[in-house]
């Protein structure tokens, strides 16, 4: 096993400086990729839920509007089929 000075030694002299500032361009641009690649998988994991969350607002809207429907179908059929109620004397006038 060599030390790392032996390993800095033993490379020519533009390597050696580039390896003391650990400058490791594949690295760097595999770093970036997977970085880009997270982020991607992020964004599409939050697209799907705003879809999934757009569409369950969609679903509730539209039954929203078929129990709106069907309650103004229950009033409307109600007033015109039901008979007035009775008027009761109120107990105040006496």
């Amino acid at each position: 096993m060599t030390s790392k000075s032996e390993y800095y030694s033993s490379l020519p002299w533009f390597r050696r400086c580039l390896a003391m500032l650990n400058w490791r361009p594949v690295v760097d641009y595999e770093l970036r990729e997977i970085e880009f690649d997270r982020r991607e998988i992020e964004y599409k994991q939050r697209e799907s839920e705003f879809e999934k969350r757009r569409i369950a607002h969609e679903q509730k809207m539209r039954q929203l509007d078929e129990l709106d429907s069907k309650l103004d179908a229950l009033l409307c059929s109600s007033s015109t089929s039901s008979t007035p109620p009775l008027s009761t004397p109120d107990n105040s006038e006496a």
